[in-house]
């Protein structure tokens, strides 16, 4: 039958359905074999063939009829599930059912009075025996549709390779077959890569396109603020009642790390053939980042896996399997697989060859970040790993590319948030400040100076960019940038004077007193800068004479900040000008030197882009746990026990924790909740400004630098910077303060931002077919820039 009558039966169809005000039975089969059997439909032709508004029409006016069409479509699958498909009309009829489903699902989860459809049982659809009309026995749908998905992934000749030797062998019988011995991809656990197969990759990814729409129920229930709702689809697939869990989960996470875009190495090689590949791939990473949304909060049951790529040594983990075997990877070889292959496909967008276009652009780099993300936070071993060599560098440089890239544009608000995240995360290792100090080599091309110095300058200098010339949403990311440059400080072996003159133009901005007295936290990012500066000259003063001579330069901002006014007129003039000029922030004054060749500017979103709207994330205090470096390295939590009286004053006490549970008792807020600092908070944080270590550097050097000055006539920094590197202020500083870390910290908060993030980041890139476009998601807000 040709394509066009095959669409006009389809089409037929459907139109009987949504006209039927009678229940058809599901014993029809003559009706509903029209919407599978015969037809030759592709997935997009089905999302143009059942419009929105019908399947809605179904559902209000006669539900039976959409309910038969779920329950005989799921039915069909787990036929070929159970049959093994071995007949092209058999996985035909796979494939259409399959797209069905993916259409019509969307419009069961946005309906509350349907969601509870799938999870409810089917006469006749029994866990033991087939046929046994025994409700006690029946299975809900969606398990039914769940297991006969994992089945089909795995189904000889039709989604992976057959390993019969001749066709005289009766078909490998799926119910004894070994998945784990059909694994997608060599990789983690699996030494084989088999044979690329286009038709088993198309027919992965509509089974997978499916398997996702399943777990998008999630977008139809609101931001729950304890985020510990789990999703019963993904908890039922990752659980032991899916024998092809621990295969998929290892072919998933191969597929996605195996993936070389580039055209094995031949330039334009991705204009010759079409990589069919990637959409697989992407599909891949999708699934797996939402089985992995799993906050940690769940009580753990015996371990039940086998397979050697996983440690047996640890505590059994997580009921999700997946989250179970994502934090067992532990062999060496394994972790370089990943890594190697995260890291290869963050770097393709920065791969600008001098042909250009002669690579192929992958456009999933937000997925790889999130999973980058759960690696590290369910596998501290892989954690470990990545800072063991300078390899954790290939995961920096593309982080800070896509930072500075999208810095200007409001609907990449998300990508800068997760970016900062896993620097975040990252930088409460002491491993990560000392790689920083690797020389940065690389030319990536970026809307940033041309500067010669390490990766810690280039991450210093990114940072500067983002809060000096991004956009107003970001600032929220301004505690967080800031205090990963305080987490690597003290490791920071010699900053350029281009790094160097960027944190004092910040100290400069964030010092101002209309910056300081317009909103309640503003002080912070002093406290911050002053951090570091205390860091580097107490631990790596040696190297460090560019920041020391820049100190120098600047020092009037630190006696303005020592003198800081505190009584009344004075801050209410300073507001007065901060009302006048609003922007004068960003907009300060900072030596830009000319951007690198072949970079463009970073630009904001285009007019009419669609971006989802995203929940907030918890302040740095909730979002980091602030710990002390013992002499020998280790690390102690200075966070105070939930019992103890927090008015105890703990070695942090200097720190601005007092100042924050303070400021909210002396802030009076006007009645029109506008923010008015009073004379009582200012001299509150005040007084605590760390500025000793600073005062007394200059003291000591100011003198003599200035000696030099005169007695030489001289205005060259050369030498001026000469002298500096061989001075020393051993015996005239304050004793050094204990280093603290502020380590990331798990919490509610960031696991549902991590969510919504996520299913933003698949509902918007999901356009071909829109399979949840024009649904009404509770999730998150569709928006237009």
């Amino acid at each position: 039958m040709g394509s066009a009558d095959s669409k006009l039966n389809f089409r037929k169809a459907v139109i009987q359905l949504t006209t039927k005000t009678q229940p058809v039975e599901a014993t029809d089969d003559a009706f509903w074999d029209q919407f599978w059997a015969d037809t030759a439909t592709s997935v997009q032709d089905v999302f143009a063939l059942v419009p929105a508004a019908e399947i809605r029409a179904v559902r209000e006016e006669s539900p039976s009829n959409l309910a038969t069409l779920c329950y005989k479509a799921v039915e069909k699958l787990v036929q070929g599930a159970e049959s093994g498909c071995h007949s092209e009309k058999e996985k035909q009829i796979v494939l259409n059912c399959s797209r069905l489903l993916t259409r019509v699902l969307p419009y069961i989860f946005e309906d509350p009075d349907w969601r509870g459809f799938f999870w409810s049982t089917v006469p006749g659809a029994g866990r033991g025996a087939q046929g046994e009309d025994d409700d006690e026995n029946a299975r809900p749908l969606a398990e039914s549709l769940l297991l006969a998905i994992a089945d089909l992934l795995f189904c000889p000749d039709f989604t992976v390779q057959s390993h019969r030797r001749s066709t005289v062998d009766s078909a490998e019988d799926i119910h004894s077959l070994d998945s784990c011995e059909y694994i997608w991809e060599a990789g983690v656990g699996f030494a084989h890569s088999p044979q690329p197969n286009y038709n088993h990759d198309m027919n992965r990814m509509e089974l997978l396109k499916l398997l996702l729409t399943c777990f998008s129920e999630a977008m139809y229930l609101p931001p729950a603020p304890d985020s510990s709702s789990v999703n019963p689809w993904v908890q039922f697939f990752c659980s032991t009642e899916n024998r092809h869990a621990l295969p998929l989960f290892t072919s998933l996470l191969n597929t996605v790390c195996a993936y070389d875009p580039v055209g094995y190495g031949i330039p334009y090689n991705h204009l010759l053939f079409s990589d069919y590949r990637e959409p697989l791939v992407e599909e891949a990473a999708q699934v797996l980042i939402v089985t992995l949304d799993h906050d940690g909060a769940t009580p753990t049951v015996d371990g039940t896996t086998t397979g050697t790529a996983m440690d047996d040594a640890d505590p059994p983990g997580p009921e999700n399997l997946f989250v179970n075997y994502l934090s067992r990877i532990h062999r060496e070889e394994d972790f370089q697989f990943i890594l190697k292959g995260i890291a290869r496909l963050l770097s393709n967008p920065l791969l600008q060859t001098y042909l250009p276009n002669s690579t192929k652009k992958i456009q999933f780099h937000q997925e790889l970040l999130v999973l980058f993300w759960k690696l590290c936070d369910f596998n501290k071993k892989f954690l470990f790993f990545v800072l063991k060599t300078s390899d954790v560098l290939d995961i920096l440089v593309p982080i800070l590319y896509f930072l500075n890239d999208a810095r200007a544009d409001q609907s990449r608000v998300g990508l800068m948030h997760i970016g900062v995240f896993i620097l975040l995360l990252l930088s409460g290792e002491r491993n990560f400040g000392v790689r920083l100090n690797k020389p940065y080599s690389v030319r990536v091309p970026m809307d940033i100076p041309v500067f010669t110095g390490t990766h810690a300058d280039l991450l210093i200098v990114v940072f500067h960019k983002i809060i000096t010339s991004g956009h107003q949403r970001l600032q929220p990311l301004f505690d967080c940038l800031l205090t990963i440059v305080v987490n690597v400080s003290p490791y920071l072996k010699s900053l350029s004077m281009m790094a160097a003159n960027k944190l004092l133009h910040l100290l400069e901005a964030f010092s101002t007193t209309w910056f300081l007295f317009s909103a309640a936290q503003n002080h912070h990012l002093v406290f911050f800068l002053l951090e570091v500066f205390n860091n580097i000259i107490q631990y790596q003063f040696d190297g460090n004479s560019n920041l020391v001579y820049a100190i120098i330069r600047k020092r009037s901002v630190f006696h303005q900040l020592a003198n800081l006014p505190t009584d009344p007129p004075t801050i209410h003039k300073a507001l007065q000008r901060r009302r006048r000029a609003p922007e004068a922030l960003s907009r300060t004054s900072s030596q830009e030197g000319v951007s690198m060749e072949g970079s463009h500017p970073a630009a904001p979103a285009e007019p009419g882009t669609l971006k989802t709207s995203l929940v907030a994330t918890p302040g740095i205090e909730k979002l980091t746990e602030k710990s002390q470096v013992s002499e020998d390295g280790t690390l102690r939590s200075l966070e105070p026990a939930p019992q103890q009286n927090s008015a105890e004053g703990s070695p942090a006490s200097e720190e601005p924790s007092q100042a924050w549970r303070e400021q909210r008792r002396l802030s009076s807020a006007s009645a029109g909740g506008q923010w008015n600092p009073t004379s009582e908070w200012v001299l509150s944080w005040k007084s605590k400004l760390p500025l000793q270590t600073i005062m007394r550097l200059l003291q000591v050097l100011v003198p003599q630098v200035e000696k030099i000055c005169i007695d030489k006539g001289l205005t060259d920094e050369s030498e001026i910077l000469r002298f500096l590197q061989h001075g020393t202020l051993v015996g005239l500083l304050p004793v050094p303060h204990p280093i603290l870390i502020r380590k990331y910290q798990a919490n509610s908060g960031t696991a549902m931002w991590f969510r919504t993030y996520m299913w933003g980041v698949i509902y918007l890139r999901n356009v071909d077919p829109p399979v949840w476009y024009d649904t009404d998601v509770k999730l998150f807000e569709i928006q237009r820039v």
